[in-house]
């Protein structure tokens, strides 16, 4: 009995996914990317690689323990109420396998994980433009820092009722400087495949080279408080002509200012960072 109960579970969980495949063409590319997101930076790759060979490595290993639960289930099963197992005290080689391979597998899994990051967290010396992001609760500020005329900054900034769009260029390498001047924020784009933490008081910074043009979402990761599902913003990746035209436009609305704006729309300032308060772009 408990043998036909595991089989007729495994049928059905087979039968459900199945069953989820039988969706639209982005559920199946969903699927087919095991929930990752199509990455469309030049570092993506790598940690697309990494969550997929991880996943085939924990299918792998599933397969395997999963095939000996079953057999040892058929095979050590009792024959009849009066059977008396054998009593095995210890099995040696069994116990050093299952030691070892598990330590193996670990150490495999730091190496390229180390090596995933590092590619991830990398910087160029001169990246080709930098942004100086701002996450304030409840939403964030994008400063194009000394991209406009005479070296000024365009900006950009949203408040908790609407969400502000980042620009960037695309094939062009862009380093975010991550500042807050409240909380703990978590600055990331999915199909970046790439996030990281907005400390108070500490300049986190990362780069990134978008290499598809198109719409993408961001979002804060990190439980910020109350308003956290609010901390929305869009980004546009363009030619450079259309981005060069953006700043442009920023500066003609009066969105630029002679150095970037580390406060912003319904932010607490902290010491060290810039107190003044802007109304904040919505573009």
């Amino acid at each position: 009995m408990p043998v036909r109960r595991v089989a007729a579970g495994v049928l059905v969980g087979a039968l459900l996914l199945l069953l989820s495949a039988c969706g639209d063409a982005a559920d199946s590319d969903q699927i087919a990317r095991l929930a990752m997101p199509e990455p469309m930076t030049e570092t993506g790759p790598a940690t697309y690689d990494l969550w997929r060979y991880a996943w085939l490595a924990a299918m792998v290993t599933g397969v395997i323990v999963w095939g000996l639960i079953f057999w040892v289930v058929f095979r050590f099963r009792r024959r009849s109420d009066d059977e008396i197992p054998v009593q095995t005290r210890y099995n040696l080689p069994l116990e050093i396998f299952y030691t070892i391979a598990p330590i193996m597998m670990v150490i495999v899994f730091f190496y390229w994980t180390v090596k995933v990051q590092d590619e991830a967290v990398a910087l160029e010396p001169e990246p080709d433009l930098v942004v100086d992001v701002v996450g304030q609760q409840w939403s964030w500020t994008f400063n194009y820092t000394e991209q406009g005329d005479g070296g000024r900054t365009p900006y950009t900034s949203g408040t908790a009722s609407q969400i502000p769009t980042l620009w960037l260029p695309v094939d062009q390498t862009v380093q975010f400087n991550l500042n807050s001047p409240d909380v703990i924020h978590n600055f990331g784009v999915p199909s970046f495949l790439m996030k990281m933490d907005v400390i108070p008081g500490r300049v986190n910074k990362f780069q990134v080279t978008p290499t598809v043009e198109g719409d993408y979402a961001g979002k804060c990761f990190e439980l910020c408080g109350t308003y956290h599902s609010r901390m929305l913003f869009n980004v546009k990746v363009v030619s450079q002509a259309d981005y060069d035209a953006y700043l442009l436009d920023l500066a003609d609305q009066g969105w630029i200012a002679d150095e970037p704006l580390l406060g912003g729309s319904d932010a607490i300032t902290q010491a060290g960072l810039d107190d003044e308060d802007t109304e904040g772009s919505t573009e």
